[in-house]
């Protein structure tokens, strides 16, 4: 991407190994969306307190899509199917709400995973439409 201020070109690589290492484990899955860089946005408002910008004054914003659509699938078609009795899902995003739904009229068990602050907290919505929630520590 070429930066903001200078107009040089910046590389951004991934690091996907958390990813890799939570595909690796019995009976997870991981789904991958699709990345797409959406601009720079201001470290600090005001922007550089008076002083010349440069490119350290912005960073990247990146934005994953696909993501929910993937899984809504897969959990729509573990329902149709009846191949698993419960779905634990790591998601904190109201898009989940309709195949959650989907999966509990099928008779699934659909549980949530919070994860500790500074996550975010469970939206209100996703909570109606679960059967259980279980908290998780990180190290």
């Amino acid at each position: 991407m070429q930066q903001p201020v200078s107009g040089t070109w910046k590389k951004f690589t991934n690091n996907d190994t958390l990813m890799d290492d939570l595909a690796k484990l019995e009976r997870f899955a991981c789904r991958h969306g699709t990345l797409g860089f959406r601009g720079w946005k201001p470290r600090t408002i005001p922007i550089a307190g008076g002083k010349p910008l440069s490119d350290a004054d912005f960073k990247p914003v990146f934005e994953q899509k696909g993501v929910d659509m993937r899984v809504g699938l897969d959990i729509a078609s573990f329902a149709d199917l009846g191949s698993v009795e419960r779905i634990v899902l790591v998601s904190g995003d109201t898009d989940m709400i309709p195949a959650m739904k989907h999966a509990r009229k099928a008779g699934l068990e659909i549980g949530l995973v919070q994860l500790p602050q500074p996550c975010r907290i469970l939206h209100d919505n996703l909570l109606h439409h679960a059967d259980f929630v279980r908290g998780v520590p990180l190290p």
